[in-house]
């Protein structure tokens, strides 16, 4: 209630401004019209309570204020928009200010071409000269300074709103794309999972483009649009009603005209950004699988693939166009009728005198002003109709719920054991059969487990569940006897260290990328977690050692480097618990006797979870389990698995290649 306050006061000190800058050229138009001094006050009163109705009923738009409900549009885009620019209210009514005394001066020039035939025609029986100018020199002297000094005022007001307009643009476009970008990164795995990198990449990027290109400049042209109508048609009221009844006839038209197209373009554009979108993700994926794509010689394919996909998005352009196109002519035919009616109609009462040659020049040209910016209004329009899918895009990915709060318990990393418990844990991928089942398993503080079995047995489910990239949908997990649904989410990761078969490198040194998420360790750290991953070999005979930049996705190492350089990301992390998911499975046989060399020292007193197809990445583990169906159907040491003869000495008689009847030796 307060800011709504603030801001209706603020609205008050628009309104006196605008008043203070109009009426002067408002009386001066009416004196030429030989208007009563009753009427001029009348007139005056009319113009204030009009700016000021409008400038409240802004104000209160934008303040969130309750009292106006109905201000507020019905439409999910106005009121989203409002809402993103709430914060900024006081900027917006500066930048409001700016526009409308810049229109206001910017309507000046025909009151003072009415002035100066007036000087002309009546010389010292002139409006002007009613102030002690009786010579024509004199008055048009004055005129000349007025005139300087109206030009001088509009190029002010005009720097100003053009400065505040486009730095409330970029400001809302840096703030909604950090907004969105964070609100990404706290949602869960199935939401990445299920949607399209591309989507979202048009999200953050078009549609807040598009967003920024409306209120550089639309929102300014809409306002202005306001003032105009608004400014003149009060003076074309109190010059002459009869001819102002006919120059507001195409008025309506236009409104419905305008009203009309909105609803029909609002789908069109709406359509546009899907497709937009659709061509995003089409070409995200496409550049990220371009070794497949060269591989599989499907360059011809993919070309065709994405010709579809962008004629698509063409040909909802162009029906978007061909109906934001018609508009123009419309509003010009409107506008040809008005003018020649004040043509016809004016010059008559002219000719007849019944208004001054004076008014009837300010009514030709007022007439000008008037209508003539309406012609804008289709661009305008489309620009907004743009601007509002966009926001509709943006505010849908904002509002998309977190699925996985964080908890409220601090959990210190210092005090981190690393017992682990998984509870008669139950979950299932959307839509598919469950992939865990009242599963059970205690991985005690400081000892090594190997987690192994068929895949899709629920080996990778087990690491997801435990970093909360997903819900469990049963039972519970415990860190240490804390429910992790209780822990802070960021404080529980940075307990957990990661090394998954997916490496993910980012453009950078190698230096920066074993520093990832430990960004102030100094160089010596770094050197001393690459040396213990078994990595500092390679990496010194790099041409730039640990600045050697490894390229996008880390394409410039081979598989076994990258998998060596986020083994040392996670050491250099030195979390309480270390997880090594299928580590070793995209590696060369050397790379796996280094992973192995590091993981005898570096699981020492530490909780280490091994997920391995591999056999030999687990065998010198504390405890070895066997998954199957999401269920634990052998647990035990090498030794003893392969001594009981069950599913994982079959799958270690697997691996080591033995023939049916060849003695397992362990």
């Amino acid at each position: 209630m307060k800011a709504a306050v603030v801001v209706v006061v603020a609205a008050a000190a628009v309104t006196a401004a605008a008043a203070v800058a109009v009426a002067p050229a408002a009386v001066a138009a009416m004196a030429v019209a030989a208007v009563p001094a009753v009427a001029v006050a009348t007139a005056v009163a009319v113009l204030v309570a009009a700016v000021a109705a409008t400038a409240v009923a802004v104000a209160v738009a934008i303040a969130g204020d309750p009292v106006v409900p109905a201000l507020r549009s019905s439409a999910p885009g106005p009121q989203q928009l409002i809402k993103l620019l709430r914060p900024h209210r006081r900027r917006i009514l500066l930048a409001a200010t700016c526009s409308v005394l810049n229109k206001l001066f910017d309507l000046a020039p025909p009151v003072l071409i009415g002035l100066a035939v007036d000087v002309v025609v009546k010389r010292n029986g002139s409006w002007l000269a009613g102030f002690g100018v009786p010579s024509v020199p004199g008055q048009l002297t004055v005129l000349a300074i007025v005139s300087f000094l109206v030009w001088s005022a509009e190029s002010l007001f005009e720097y100003l709103y053009a400065l505040l307009w486009r730095n409330l643009a970029q400001t809302v476009q840096h703030e909604l794309r950090l907004e969105g970008y964070d609100h990404l990164q706290h949602l869960e795995m199935a939401f990445f999972e299920a949607g399209s990198s591309g989507r979202l990449m048009a999200v953050l990027n078009d549609d807040i483009n598009q967003l920024e290109r409306f209120l550089d400049h639309g929102a300014n042209e809409i306002l202005q649009l306001f003032t105009t109508v608004l400014a003149v048609g009060a003076a074309m009221v109190w010059l002459s009603p009869g001819v102002a009844g006919v120059a507001f006839l195409p008025i309506p038209v236009i409104l419905w005209g305008s009203l009309h197209f909105q609803q029909r373009l609002a789908p069109r554009y709406r359509e546009v950004r899907e497709k937009a979108g659709d061509v995003a993700s089409l070409l995200a994926n496409n550049l990220g699988g371009m070794l497949t794509i060269k591989s599989y010689a499907a360059e011809a394919w993919e070309k065709q693939r994405l010709e579809r996909e962008s004629e698509a998005y063409r040909l909802s352009n162009r029906r978007a166009i061909r109906l934001s196109a018609a508009f123009i002519p419309l509003i010009r035919f409107a506008i040809l009728f008005a003018f020649l009616a004040i043509l016809v109609i004016g010059g008559l009462q002219a000719w007849r005198g019944v208004i001054a040659v004076g008014s009837y020049s300010f009514l030709v040209f007022i007439t000008q002003r008037l209508l003539w910016p309406l012609t804008t209004l289709g661009r305008t329009l489309d620009d907004y109709q743009r601007g509002m899918a966009s926001t509709d895009r943006v505010v849908e990915l904002l509002d998309t719920p977190i699925a996985i709060p964080s908890g409220q318990r601090a959990l210190p990393l210092e005090a981190v054991k690393g017992t682990i418990q998984f509870e008669d844990v139950g979950f299932a991928y959307g839509g598919r059969l469950p992939i865990l089942e009242h599963f059970n398993l205690e991985i005690p503080a400081g000892s090594t487990v190997g987690i192994v079995g068929a895949t899709g047995s629920g080996k990778s489910t087990i690491v997801k569940l435990l970093l909360r990239l997903y819900e469990v949908q049963q039972g519970r997990i415990l860190l240490d006897g804390q429910p992790i649904t209780t822990l802070r989410l960021d404080d529980l990761r940075r307990a957990i260290g990661l090394v998954s078969q997916e490496v993910f490198l980012f453009h950078g040194t190698v230096a920066e990328n074993i520093a990832y998420g430990s960004f102030q360790a100094p160089r010596s750290a770094i050197e001393r977690a690459a040396a213990q991953a078994e990595a500092a070999g390679f990496i010194e005979a790099l041409p730039q050692g640990y600045d050697t930049v490894v390229g996008e996705r880390g394409q410039r190492l081979s598989g076994g480097q990258r998998q060596r350089i986020a083994l040392a990301r996670a050491l250099l992390k030195n979390p309480p618990v270390l997880i090594l998911d299928e580590a070793t499975a995209a590696v060369d046989n050397e790379t796996e006797a280094a992973i192995q060399r590091s993981l005898q020292e570096i699981t020492r007193h530490r909780t280490t979870l091994v997920i391995a197809h591999r056999l030999s990445t687990v065998r010198h583990a504390d405890r070895i389990v066997v998954l199957d169906r999401g269920r634990v159907v052998e647990s035990g040491r090498h030794g003893e698995l392969l001594a009981r003869q069950g599913p994982y000495a079959a799958l270690w008689r697997v691996q080591s290649g033995l023939l049916p009847g060849e003695v397992l030796q362990p």
